[in-house]
C-alpha cells in the first residue's frame, strides 16, 4: 500500500501574494501537494501554477481541475508542457467535465462528457508524447497533423505530466480508473459515496488491466475550523447551500432528494444567487447534511472527523479549507 499522502487546495481566495506565502509553508511543513481548482470565472489555475513553480522546489503541483472545454487538447498540452519546464516532474494535470450553466453561457453545448474526456485525453496524450503528426478525427474532439514543439532550442524529450480525472459521477470515476493516471474526487461527497466511487475505479482499473491501487486517487474534503466549532459549521453551512444551488449534481450524488435541491435552488434564485438568496436557503440544510458533505468543527473534531474519508478507502487527502488557512495548514502538517 502506497504511503497515504496529504495536500492542500486553493479556489478562489485567499489573494494570490497570500496563496503564494501559503504554498511556500505548505512545502516547509511537508505538504506532499499543493492544488489549484478553476471556479465559476473568478482565478486562472494555470498562472497560479506557474507562479508556485517559481517559489517551489520539492512540492507536488496540479490542477484540481481545470475544464476540458475551453481549452483544446493541443493549448493544455502545451500549457503543461510549458509548467514542466518551469517545475520538472512536480506539475499534474487535473481535468474535469465542467458545468452548466456557467458552460452553456459561453456558448458550450457539453454533449458526451465521457466520450469528450476520453477523446480529449487521447489527444493530449499522444502530443506529449511528442509524436510527430497528431491527427484524430473524433466525434468531439479533432485534430489535424498537429506537433508539440516545445521551446527554441529545448531537447525533445516527452514532459512528465500524468493526467488525472476529477470525477462526481460514477460513470467519470470508471473512466478515470480506466485511463487516468490517477483520480480527483469531488469536494462535498459523502463517505459513502466516496466508497462507491473507489469501486467504480477499480472497475476502470481492470478493464485497462491494472489494479486500484494503480490509480493514484485523492478526495477533496472541505473543510473549517473555529474553536467553538459553532462558526465553522456555519461557514460550511452556507457553502454547502451555494454548492447544492449551484452544482445540484453533487447533492444528487449524495443521495439528497431531488425535492430538496430544487428547493435549495428556488430559494437562492438560481446561479448567481438573487440578493439575501443564500442566507434564505442555508435554513433549508441541516447539520446532518452539513456533517455528511464535509467536516466543520473544533480542531481536534476536524482531526477526528476527517478519518471517515480516509475510512471509506481513500489515501489521499486534498483539504480545502473554508477558514483560516494557516491554522488549517499547522494542524494537519504531515
Amino acid at each position: 500500500m502506497p504511503k497515504p499522502k496529504i495536500g492542500f487546495s486553493f479556489l478562489d481566495r485567499p489573494s494570490v501574494k497570500e496563496q503564494l506565502r501559503l504554498t511556500r509553508k505548505a512545502e516547509k511543513l511537508g505538504y506532499d501537494a499543493v492544488w489549484v481548482a478553476e471556479t465559476r470565472l473568478a482565478r486562472d489555475a494555470i498562472s497560479l501554477l506557474g507562479a508556485f513553480a517559481a517559489v517551489t522546489e520539492r512540492i507536488t503541483l496540479g490542477s484540481s481541475i481545470v475544464n476540458a472545454w475551453t481549452r483544446g487538447p493541443a493549448l493544455m498540452a502545451m500549457t503543461f508542457a510549458t509548467l514542466d519546464h518551469l517545475a520538472p516532474g512536480r506539475m499534474i494535470m487535473g481535468l474535469g467535465a465542467y458545468w452548466d450553466p456557467l458552460a452553456w453561457k459561453q456558448g458550450i453545448e457539453r454533449r458526451k462528457p465521457l466520450s469528450q474526456m476520453r477523446e480529449y485525453i487521447g489527444v493530449v496524450r499522444r502530443l506529449l508524447a511528442l509524436e510527430e503528426s497528431v491527427t484524430f478525427e473524433g466525434e468531439l474532439v479533432k485534430v489535424r497533423d498537429l506537433r508539440l514543439d516545445l521551446g527554441y532550442g529545448d531537447p525533445r524529450v516527452p514532459p512528465r505530466v500524468p493526467i488525472y480525472i476529477g470525477a462526481t459521477g460514477l460513470k467519470m470515476a470508471e473512466l478515470g480508473g480506466e485511463i487516468a493516471d490517477g483520480v480527483i474526487l469531488n469536494a462535498s461527497l459523502s463517505p459513502a459515496y466516496v466508497k462507491e466511487c473507489l469501486a467504480h475505479i477499480e472497475i476502470g482499473a481492470r478493464r485497462a488491466g491494472r489494479r486500484l491501487a494503480d490509480v493514484d486517487t485523492w478526495v477533496i474534503v472541505g473543510l473549517a475550523m473555529s474553536k467553538d466549532g459553532v462558526t465553522a459549521r456555519e461557514t460550511q453551512r452556507r457553502h454547502i447551500t451555494m454548492y447544492l444551488g449551484q452544482q445540484p449534481h453533487v447533492g444528487k450524488a449524495a443521495g439528497l432528494a431531488q425535492t430538496f435541491l430544487d428547493q435549495v435552488n428556488r430559494t437562492m434564485g438560481g446561479w448567481p444567487p438573487r440578493p439575501g438568496g443564500i442566507e434564505a436557503a442555508m435554513e433549508l440544510v441541516p447539520d446532518e447534511i452539513v456533517e455528511m458533505l464535509c467536516v466543520a468543527g473544533t480542531p481536534e473534531e476536524c482531526r477526528r472527523k476527517v478519518v471517515a474519508w480516509t475510512d471509506a478507502g481513500v489515501n489521499n487527502l486534498i483539504l480545502g479549507p473554508k477558514s483560516d488557512y494557516d491554522e488549517v495548514l499547522e494542524v494537519f502538517a504531515p
